[in-house]
């Protein structure tokens, strides 16, 4: 398939799957006799397999080894399962921050609300 195509299934623009590509995030792509690069089928999993990771909080340079991995199916299980173990401590490490966070801006909501009522005032904030 060419890019548009790999564009339309995989929702991702013509100038990040180049840029995958570069990365060497994008396997598989080879030159038609046209000169067009042809992406096999299997492009559009892998793009999804890195959005969901993306999306997971997994950095381009832990994605790499990944859609390798698969890609060769040289899936290391226990490698795979370490990586997957430091994540979700990194994701725990930041939402003990985000808790903190949210409970000191909670704490400064609350001041400034009991200010605003003493002067006749009401907050429109969200409760927390």
């Amino acid at each position: 398939m060419r890019i548009g195509e790999l564009e339309r299934l995989s929702g991702l623009s013509r100038h990040t799957l180049r840029y995958y590509e570069r990365e060497g995030l994008l396997l598989g792509a080879e030159r038609a006799s046209n000169g067009y690069r042809v992406y096999p089928d299997s492009a559009v999993g892998q793009m999804a397999i890195l959005k969901g990771l993306k999306t997971l909080g997994f950095g381009l340079d832990e994605i790499n080894p990944i859609l390798t991995a698969i890609s060769n199916s040289t899936v290391n299980c226990a490698g795979g399962a370490n990586l997957l173990a430091r994540k979700r401590i990194s994701i725990q490490r930041q939402i003990r921050k985000l808790q903190s966070v949210n409970r000191n801006l909670l704490k400064e909501q609350r001041k400034l609300e009991k200010r605003a009522a003493k002067h006749g005032v009401t907050a429109s904030g969200l409760d927390g």
